[in-house]
């Protein structure tokens, strides 16, 4: 009988341990990615109106905090389906059903970008923007009931891992600010966006440009008009044009001429036009980066026009800074001053 007993609490004491280890290891997994991504979900927050701590919490329970076989595979972390209108990348994996279809993407933003345009243009979750973004439980029975997930609990656990990791605090005004100071995050939101993008002072040689954020994926939202919204970077105003959009029908929208929408964009080609999604620009650019952040480390197939577009900085001001012939080829890894 003494066995027995001594066995039982054996037994009972290994899984104790086996599962303390795994909580200590889920935690550490859940923190990291948090402090990673909780940035792209506050920016799809201000763009979309979707709750910071769902995205996050879908992020986490779809890809495993970033672990998942679809997560390395494909940067794919809410589980999305291909579906009939999807014309990217493509990955196949075992679901509800084996092999099934799901979407892949070049960055783990394009993911983001891309779930955060799945519910805002999904018929069957219209509903949901009837909710408060603060409002982080209705908007995860409003998921659970309109057929994101199949499982009956889905709901409970996004719940659980908001209220377990405190992230309906990102869903507040000064979301940022309090997370950082409750989870000891950089608390300055400048040295945040910092230390989740290519901004830094790290030298090419130890730089990894292929992890980088762009820094327009941190914009923030001043206003709507016209039916655009109107983000700032570097104090400069922008948009992003749309579907058909043209410099002169953006330009009439906003009482600037076509000529001058090309000035600020640093485009030359007098029948240069925007391409869906691309940053346009609505006043001059500044010559330098007024943040605290001296470089940005360049990725593959990068330009010094991108590099200004991207901080709002004069394509010619990118050049001067670092002596840079027009036109001339970027390095991957190659640190470009930008003040």
């Amino acid at each position: 009988m003494k066995r027995i007993f001594r066995l039982t609490a054996i037994i009972a004491f290994l899984f104790i341990s086996i599962t303390t280890v795994q909580a200590q290891r889920r935690n550490a997994r859940y923190n990291e990615y948090i402090k990673q991504y909780a940035p792209l979900a506050v920016e799809q927050m201000q763009r979309h109106k979707i709750p910071a701590s769902i995205t996050l919490a879908q992020g986490l329970l779809e890809s495993g905090a970033g672990y998942s076989a679809l997560a390395r595979k494909s940067n794919n972390h809410f589980g999305i389906k291909c579906k009939r209108d999807w014309t990217g990348e493509k990955v196949y994996h075992d679901d509800d059903a084996k092999g099934e279809c799901f979407r892949a993407y070049p960055t783990v933003e394009a993911s983001y970008h891309d779930h955060a345009e799945f519910l805002d243009k999904q018929p069957r979750y219209d509903s949901l923007f009837a909710y408060a973004s603060d409002d982080y439980k209705s908007w995860a029975r409003g998921l659970k009931a309109a057929g994101y997930a199949t499982a009956p609990d889905y709901a409970q656990r996004l719940i659980r891992i908001i209220e377990e990791s405190q992230l309906f605090l990102l869903d507040r005004p000064d979301g940022e600010a309090l997370y950082a100071r409750r989870y000891g995050l950089p608390r300055d939101p400048e040295e945040w966006f910092s230390s989740q993008t290519s901004v830094g002072t790290a030298s090419p040689a130890t730089a990894d440009a292929s992890s980088a954020v762009d820094p327009d994926n941190y914009r923030v939202t001043i206003n709507a008009h016209e039916g655009y919204n109107v983000y700032m970077t570097n104090g400069v105003h922008y948009v992003l044009a749309k579907e058909n959009d043209t410099f002169e029908q953006i330009g009439r929208k906003f009482r600037i001429s076509a000529r001058n929408l090309r000035r600020f964009n640093d485009l030359k080609d007098k029948q240069a036009q925007p391409v869906p999604g691309e940053v346009v620009y609505i006043e001059r650019k500044k010559k330098r980066w007024e943040g605290n952040a001296q470089h940005h480390i360049c990725r593959p197939g990068e330009t010094a026009y991108a590099v200004g577009q991207s901080y709002g900085i004069r394509m010619r001001s990118i050049e001067r800074l670092n002596r840079l012939k027009k036109g001339e080829r970027l390095e991957k890894g190659q640190q470009l001053r930008i003040r």
